[in-house]
């Protein structure tokens, strides 16, 4: 791509102990842009999100963040450069308020001109606004993926990623997280986002990065992989 990728991830391997999870993978994201990765359960997405922040470092490749390695930083110095997760299972602080969960982790440290604020998380999931005494146990599981989504902006990340971002909500809750990234993403915010709904993924996304068994097998624009049934069905199992 023309301009330079924000995130770039060249042919990382990743083990558990002996076994080995991720074989060269390899992607990239540009400010603003909206990527995926895709592909059946247990074939290393949750990994390759591990490995970029740090959580399950990888022992081979490189991950490069604004032009900086940082493969081998601990998670908490790949969050500080810019990158927000809203990770699988949400795990949002149950014994905190939504109010608590959100202000917990207000910071500006890019300096971005017009940052994410307790105010302005609350205008885009107004939802959370009407629960912020509210325990972050007692939310519905819709409610508390929202917050998990405005907890992480409330870091004002330059990247986000969420993986898993509407598994387990009810139709009308997946609708209104898609609607929320379609916003984030007119607002420039660049994304990388594990999901399994490749209808609704395909219209808000710009490109798509296909894994197998710990392999990119496939990448491509969105009209690209809506072309292709025969791509969706081989990996995706659709």
């Amino acid at each position: 791509m023309a301009e330079r990728a924000m995130l770039e991830v060249e042919n990382i391997e990743t083990t558990y102990g002996f076994s080995q999870v991720l074989y060269g993978v390899s992607l990239s994201i540009a400010p603003g842009e909206m990527v995926t990765l895709m592909g059946r359960n247990g074939m290393g997405k949750t990994t390759t999100v591990r490995s970029i922040m740090g959580l399950t470092p990888a022992r081979a490749g490189s991950i490069r963040f604004n032009g900086q390695e940082i493969r081998g930083y601990p998670a908490y110095r790949v969050a500080k450069l810019g990158v927000g997760l809203v990770p699988e299972g949400r795990q949002i602080f149950p014994n905190l308020s939504t109010r608590e969960n959100l202000v917990a982790t207000g910071a500006n440290r890019s300096g971005a001109a017009d940052p994410w604020r307790f105010e302005s998380v609350c205008e885009l999931f107004p939802r959370l606004a009407d629960r912020l005494d509210n325990m972050g146990s007692q939310l519905s599981g819709g409610e508390q993926q929202m917050l998990a989504i405005g907890r992480a902006l409330m870091t004002n990340p330059r990247l986000l990623i969420l993986d898993e971002a509407t598994e387990g909500l009810a139709p009308l809750i997946r609708e209104e997280i898609w609607r929320c990234l379609e916003r984030l993403k007119s607002r420039g915010q660049a994304i990388l986002v594990i999901d399994k709904n490749v209808d609704a993924l395909t219209r808000i996304a710009d490109r798509h990065y296909l894994i197998e068994r710990g392999r990119v097998v496939w990448t491509g624009t969105s009209a690209e992989l809506s072309a292709n049934p025969d791509i969706q069905h081989r990996y995706l199992g659709i």
